[in-house]
């Protein structure tokens, strides 16, 4: 009698869990005897993932903290390909996390494991000659974007385009009415949604431009609420700090998590590029996207850089569609002048949730039910 299919997997954080989980489960749909291995967090274990260390010991951000953690993270790794070998699975999926997957997936691939990466680092976005280093550590990838999916195909890369779990699980025309009981707004009131970021160094940079920014837009346009979501306690904390400082002249309402309902219950969104860009576009919500860097880094990333956005609307749209101020740009005149915009154009608001309505369409395949089918086609020899 033939064996079980046996997948390994490794995520090294949340999102990785999240991806892990739900890829596993539509699996398991298919294939109800399937064995899993590898490391996750409490999402996958639930789905029957029998982790062999804590997920949280991969869950390192920051070079002086890698650095600190190189020898045990190469040990854990060392570990885990002697057994990826030994147990012998059909395919090994490393889920995001490419510092550390892609070195492994190198070595299982050499030693005649199949391996598949989902979730595509930014390679297409700077540093594009980690791709040739991609292309020998990897049997097929799987993206979350399709631009994504275009760049791996011009370099001979096999790859799916999955579509994003997030286009999936958020509606197409959100309830902003019922956002706003939850949250206990009043339909009527005019709301900004502020997110400077979920790490404090970004929070540090970018929570005191912010708030000057809104209480300009209140200067100049009249009363507003300004709704922060803080990504966690630590953040919370900070920003209390920071709306301190600022004083009293906006009426704030600061949150613990609910940036989804916070975001579809505004009337525009102020944030800190990164994933919330996409959410917020996936949410129908027309923003002002912002961020600084350490001078010498913003330098450096700048002349390593390929792509001429860096918010997921605009790269997705392929146009100056979502503002954006970086660094030096980032000033209060500016980010003021465009949430104004934003926020009292009709004209502008009705295009922008057009546009959105059709990049959500594009972006919502079913991703855990198409990335099931690309790794059961690599286990096939498809």
């Amino acid at each position: 009698m033939a064996r079980p299919i046996r997948v390994a997997l490794l995520a090294g954080e949340t999102s990785g869990d999240i991806l892990g989980a739900g890829l596993m489960q539509a699996l398991r749909a298919r294939h109800p005897d399937i064995e899993f291995g590898g490391i996750g967090g409490e999402r996958m274990m639930a789905q029957g993932l029998d982790s062999r260390v804590s997920m949280e010991r991969l869950s390192v951000m920051g070079i002086a903290e890698v650095v600190g953690r190189l020898r045990e993270l190469f040990r854990i790794r060392r570990a885990y390909r002697d057994w990826c070998i030994h147990w012998r699975p059909d395919v090994f999926i490393g889920i995001d996390a490419p510092d550390f997957n892609i070195g492994l997936e190198r070595q299982l691939r050499e030693a005649g494991v199949k391996t598949m990466h989902y979730v595509s680092p930014s390679v297409w976005a700077w540093r594009q000659g980690r791709i040739h280093k991609i292309a020998k550590a990897v049997d097929h990838m799987l993206t979350l974007l399709p631009f994504e999916a275009d760049f791996y195909q011009q370099h001979g890369v096999p790859v799916t385009f999955v579509g994003h779990t997030l286009a999936d699980s958020l509606p197409v025309e959100p309830d902003r009415a019922a956002a706003r009981q939850r949250l206990g707004l009043p339909l009527e009131e005019r709301c900004l949604a502020v997110l400077p970021g979920s790490r404090g160094s970004e929070v540090a940079r970018l929570a005191p431009l912010f708030l000057e920014a809104a209480a300009r837009v209140q200067q100049e346009t009249g009363p507003l609420t300004v709704l922060i979501p803080a990504a966690n306690e630590y953040r919370r904390e900070q920003i209390e700090a920071a709306v301190r400082r600022h004083g009293n002249s906006l009426h704030i309402q600061l949150y613990s998590g609910q940036s989804s309902d916070v975001m579809t219950a505004a009337d525009g969104v102020l944030l800190a590029s990164g994933t919330a860009a996409l959410e917020a576009m996936l949410l129908k919500r027309p923003m002002v996207v912002s961020y600084k860097l350490n001078a010498l880094t913003f330098r450096i990333m700048k002349a390593m850089a390929t792509t001429q956005w860096v918010s997921l609307p605009n790269i997705l749209a392929k146009t100056d569609w979502v503002p954006e101020h970086l660094q030096d740009d980032a000033t209060v005149d500016n980010l003021s002048r465009d949430l104004i915009k934003i926020l009292t154009d009709t004209d502008y608001r009705d295009q922008f949730e057009q546009r959105a309505r059709f990049l959500h369409r594009q972006l919502a395949r079913g991703a855990d039910d198409q990335a099931a089918q690309a790794v059961l086609s690599v286990i096939e020899g498809n």
